[in-house]
């Protein structure tokens, strides 16, 4: 039961975190600004972001349920904190100001700490940890997508 109830918060938080991001992007892939830039060729399509997201944030509320239960310790929940305000900020950089340069720092540093979260509790989590690589893996492919806009636009 108590593995249930740390899911069911972290679900809340993390689906949290996707409501705000999504509300302060401001309409943004919707957007003229948005529509009329170069973007990759690997783009996926629109509806993959939300399927994406929606997995991700899963598999990564498993994740923190499991890490929290054997490392209840301050640096573990800054770190979620710090993961929480990039992931959200990043939709009012990039979409909500066009800030794309400054999107791209932030979604760079959010990349590396979802590997450090990946390669730091690799001992205590074991196996576990996996449940982190989606998230990491489709970091690359949002930054390769946010770099390939501040260079080609």
């Amino acid at each position: 039961m108590k593995f249930y109830k740390g899911l069911l918060l972290f679900l809340l938080i993390n689906f949290s975190a996707l409501a705000i991001g999504s509300w302060i992007m401001n309409d943004g892939p919707r957007t003229e600004w948005y529509i009329n830039l170069n973007q990759a060729p690997w783009s996926p399509p629109g509806w993959v972001f939300g399927m994406a997201w929606s997995s991700i944030m899963i598999l990564f509320s498993v994740y923190m349920t499991f890490l929290i239960q054997v490392n209840r310790s301050k640096k573990v929940i800054l770190l979620f904190s710090i993961q929480f305000a990039l992931n959200v900020f990043w939709n009012y950089f990039f979409f909500n100001q066009h800030l794309v340069l400054l999107g791209l720092l932030n979604i760079i540093i959010l990349t590396l700490l979802m590997f450090y979260f990946l390669v730091a509790y690799k001992h205590s989590l074991q196996n576990k940890r996996f449940y982190v690589l989606p998230y990491c893996i489709w970091l690359v492919l949002a930054t390769s997508l946010n770099l390939y806009i501040a260079l080609y636009n």
